[in-house]
């Protein structure tokens, strides 16, 4: 659930309280970047309240939330209910999620890889497929642990410290993945997600039959799919950067780029994963994106839910 805009309405600023808006953003330790590619801290105070879309991405999505719950009015499967959450852990998805506040809202989001999660949560990414859960439900005593921990941290840096010595007591071993979808997974975000079934499937030596089967059980998505989402990752992180540092970069240059036919087919997967146009969602995004700030680390152009 890659985090996204905000839109805003009514000031929300209680009465005496210092307007923020901070996102920062850390590598987690070596030995964890196998499973965990990035935390992205947040806390925004005195805002107006507003929506983010959480769009989809090559990442699962784990969040832990600081002063305020999470707030889900939509998930990316309809027949989930608008609920609240100390703690969320979402799988894979092709339609965005919605989430809203009040004008406060803190927590850390921890982007997750897919090959990572039999370690880190006990189970294959395909068990979390377009769902959005609990983290208790998954992770049991260990996401009150994490959420305790960040609590009794000083600032960010202590926040990712807590995180990676808790996540490295509880990673786990577990049994050998099929190579073959890892080198597939893999090869596919190289290309950006301009990648064929049918390629990937000669690739492994399977029949694009059996590669969709195992690949959907470890990633949690198709092979098309997953490129899909692979692809419009790719592209919305491309016009993100482009519009925080300078000029619009043209959709047809991005679709060009990115591997789309032209920019129609850009605009119509745009609204299907992220449910509107990519000029609303730039529209949307100006503001967030530019306070993005990395602590020790390498800097994500991603900003945090």
């Amino acid at each position: 659930m890659a985090a996204s805009a905000r839109r805003t309405a009514a000031p929300g600023r209680q009465p005496g309280e210092r307007a923020e808006a901070r996102y920062v953003r850390r590598r987690p330790a070596p030995p964890l970047r196998p499973l965990v590619a990035w935390y992205s801290g947040y806390r925004d105070a005195g805002i107006p309240p507003g929506t983010h879309r959480g769009l989809p991405s090559p990442y699962l999505t784990m969040i832990v939330t600081l002063d305020d719950p999470l707030v889900v009015a939509a998930h990316p499967d309809p027949r989930t209910p608008p609920r609240s959450y100390d703690t969320l852990l979402g799988g894979l998805h092709t339609a965005p999620a919605i989430v809203t506040h009040d004008g406060r809202q803190s927590g850390v989001q921890l982007a997750l890889t897919p090959l990572g999660a039999r370690a880190l949560l006990g189970l294959p990414a395909g068990e979390l497929s377009g769902l959005d859960l609990d983290g208790a439900d998954v992770l049991g005593a260990l996401a009150g642990e994490l959420r305790e921990r960040l609590l009794e941290a000083s600032g960010w840096d202590g926040r990712f410290t807590a995180l990676d010595a808790v996540l490295s007591r509880h990673t786990r071993p577990t049994r050998e993945r099929p190579s073959e979808v890892s080198r597939a997974w893999r090869r596919m975000l190289a290309a950006g997600g301009r990648v064929t079934v049918s390629g990937l499937a000669r690739e492994a030596g399977w029949s694009t039959r059996h590669l969709n089967g195992r690949f959907r059980e470890e990633i949690g998505l198709s092979p098309k799919e997953a490129a899909r989402v692979v692809r419009f990752d790719r592209v919305r992180r491309l016009l993100q950067s482009a519009a925080a540092s300078g000029p619009r970069l043209a959709l047809a240059d991005a679709a060009a780029e990115c591997g789309f036919y032209d920019q129609a087919h850009l605009a119509r997967e745009f609204r299907s994963l992220a449910g509107c146009s990519p000029s609303r969602w730039l529209a949307e995004e100006r503001v967030p994106f530019r306070n993005v700030q990395a602590l020790t680390g390498d800097r994500r152009p991603d900003s945090a839910a």
